[in-house]
């Protein structure tokens, strides 16, 4: 793009797009193949972050390509309460994964699916107080931004009524040291029995906490949460949206703990970069809601074209063995930023589960840590790395890694090199 055909453009943009969080990047591609991305002038970016932590099969994946051309020209958008095939076939292959979550709802976003499950475990239970991490983060509307905690509550009035938070267990920065995750799991729940009216409907959580910082829940945490969750009839919601469809390096991050929730989402990877989510539960959970009139009818609720897409997902992630390989390229990364640890005291801890990875800035150089990460995010693109850092609301030093799940090991070590390369110019020059 000319200077002045960029001018224009952004002239163009700042004129007409409301903002809805933190600025725009600067960088206007125009193509994206596999785990890179292109503008018009032939720039090219190595992007780490796979979109909207989204596209694990990477961008323009020919399969998925070919899904969407066929789909659109055979069934694209039906009356929502008319069945597909695609539907069916995505939500029977969904509850394979998950035997214990065979009635399935598909969506659009991440959000939604939230919304309905929390809809679900208020209407169920007959409760209303749901329960969250005070890093989370599951969604911008009504009941899932009431459950959100990590950016966006204030300037809006009040938010939906019940809400109780208890803060994640962070090994790097512990609230209390010496206090062990299951002393702190304890204690806020019985702070959390002080605080309630006697109606917890369900506690909602990412196994691996992704804007809150990249957390990743220790091994045995879920199994103690749903322990808490079930000795006061609670439901266990968990939202997968990030973690789940092999990113973790197995197909949910929830295996790992042999802890089946009473409500699953997912959204993000199920559709590869593209609208589709899904909010998964039990026979027993959904005979209730129906018997309680269950309403969550939307535009685009089993939709046919997402979820031909979605079923295409699930089929190339087993076929090509993409959660196994998430798993050894993972080990890769940390491998590699475990290296730049050792040679930068900017960076304080690297963590998470496979290709989800969080690296967090320490204050070093005289500079703070949200300074290196703004600096080093913008570095690293001028480089031709787009890394995501998490500019908005707490945990602003740490940045999210996570490539495609389809990334080889040259762009691994490629993405490691680049984030090196910007760090060190930040350093040297603070």
């Amino acid at each position: 793009m000319s200077a002045d055909l960029d001018t224009a453009f952004w002239t163009r943009a700042r004129r007409h797009l409301l903002r809805y969080g933190g600025d725009f990047v600067p960088f206007v591609p125009v193509r994206a193949e596999g785990a890179f991305l292109w503008d018009v002038a032939g720039r090219r970016v190595l992007d780490f972050t796979s979109g909207q932590m989204s596209a694990i099969l990477g961008h323009s994946h020919p399969e998925i390509v070919a899904t969407v051309r066929d789909g659109v020209g055979r069934l694209d958008h039906l009356f929502s309460s008319m069945l597909s095939a695609p539907v069916v076939d995505l939500a029977e292959a969904l509850a394979a994964l998950v035997p214990g979550l065979p009635k399935v709802m598909l969506l659009s976003t991440g959000g939604e699916s939230n919304e309905a499950a929390i809809r679900l475990a208020k209407l169920v239970t007959g409760r209303w107080e749901i329960v969250g991490f005070t890093q989370s983060w599951h969604g911008m509307t009504g009941a899932a931004a009431a459950a959100t905690y990590k950016a966006g509550r204030r300037g809006t009035g009040p938010l939906m009524p019940g809400q109780f938070a208890i803060p994640a267990p962070n090994p790097y920065r512990p609230r209390f040291p010496g206090v062990d995750w299951r002393q702190e799991l304890d204690d806020s729940f019985a702070l959390l029995d002080r605080q309630c009216t006697g109606n917890l409907a369900a506690f909602i959580a990412e196994p691996i906490l992704s804007s809150g910082g990249v957390l990743d829940l220790p091994p045995g945490y879920l199994a103690a949460l749903r322990d808490h969750c079930r000795a006061r009839g609670m439901l266990l919601i968990l939202d997968e949206a990030q973690t789940g469809i092999g990113r973790t390096g197995l197909m949910f991050a929830f295996e790992r703990d042999g802890v089946v929730p009473d409500i699953l989402t997912l959204s993000k990877t199920l559709g590869a970069g593209l609208p589709l989510a899904a909010v998964m539960t039990s026979e027993a959970i959904a005979a209730e809601a129906e018997a309680r009139d269950f309403l969550f009818y939307t535009t685009h609720v089993n939709d046919p074209l997402p979820a031909a897409i979605g079923l295409k997902v699930l089929e190339i992630v087993a076929r090509d063995g993409l959660a196994a390989r998430a798993g050894v390229a993972g080990a890769r990364l940390m491998e590699g930023l475990r290296g730049l640890q050792q040679r930068h005291p900017c960076i304080g801890d690297v963590r998470g589960r496979g290709l989800l990875l969080g690296l967090e800035f320490a204050d070093a150089g005289g500079r703070d840590a949200a300074w290196i990460s703004d600096s080093v995010t913008d570095t690293a693109l001028e480089l031709g790395l787009s890394a995501n850092i998490v500019r908005a609301g707490f945990s602003g030093g740490t940045m999210r890694i996570a490539p495609p799940l389809t990334a080889t090991d040259a762009e691994i070590d490629l993405g490691v090199e680049l984030l090196g390369a910007a760090i060190t110019r930040v350093m040297s020059a603070a």
